[in-house]
């Protein structure tokens, strides 16, 4: 990876997925997390602080960039939460079937490639019993909004890390075999419209 990519995007993500209205949504979803949690796009551990140490046993962070896994060493340092580190994507997890009682996706499913593939991944290794909680922005359901989402989406994704902004998540998610059992959404404020549509919820296997 290069300079950009190692260095000067991972500061870049902290700051834009770490901003208070941002943190506000994390905390209506993280602290839902119990038993073995793989956390797909762990990033710089913007979740640590969220994660209720009574609940959760320990967490696979699954993260590919060196770069972010090296931003995150502070907040690791704190947290009272065992991080197992997954270098690779959220195409290829590397855990047996059945293994996780939690899957957490925050702010990530924007930035894989194939996410399709990704999902299948986390409906594999997920328990029968367990859930996949997520909080991501993507598609806003205005039309406007999404003119513009579509047209700046090439170039977003270009200097953004691979971020997509007009990614329809609930139909990402159940076009993967999960049934979503709850689902709420908003524009988050004191931010861009075009990355400001939320949608946070709970899912299982179907």
């Amino acid at each position: 990876m290069g300079f950009y990519e190692n260095r000067v995007l991972p500061r870049l993500i902290d700051k834009g997925c770490g901003g208070p209205p941002v943190m506000k949504q994390r905390e209506k979803i993280v602290p839902k997390a119990h038993g073995r949690v793989l956390e797909v796009g762990m990033g710089s551990g913007l979740n640590l602080g969220l994660y209720d140490p009574n609940q959760v046993e320990f967490v696979w962070g699954l993260e590919p960039s060196e770069g972010m896994r090296r931003h995150a060493e502070p907040r690791l340092a704190e947290s009272p939460i065992e991080v197992k580190w997954l270098s690779l994507p959220g195409e290829e997890i590397p855990l047996e079937d059945d293994s996780a009682d939690t899957i957490l996706l925050t702010f990530t499913l924007c930035t894989i490639p194939d996410f399709n593939r990704a999902l299948e991944q986390m409906r594999r290794v997920l328990k029968p019993t367990g859930q996949l909680l997520f909080c991501e922005h993507g598609e806003a359901p205005d039309p406007s909004i999404q003119k513009w989402q579509n047209r700046i989406n090439p170039i977003w994704k270009k200097i953004a890390g691979g971020c997509n902004l007009n990614r329809a998540i609930p139909s990402c998610i159940e076009g993967a075999g999960f049934e979503i059992q709850e689902l709420d959404s908003m524009y988050l404020p004191n931010t861009p419209r075009i990355a400001a549509f939320n949608y946070w919820g709970a899912a299982v296997t179907r």
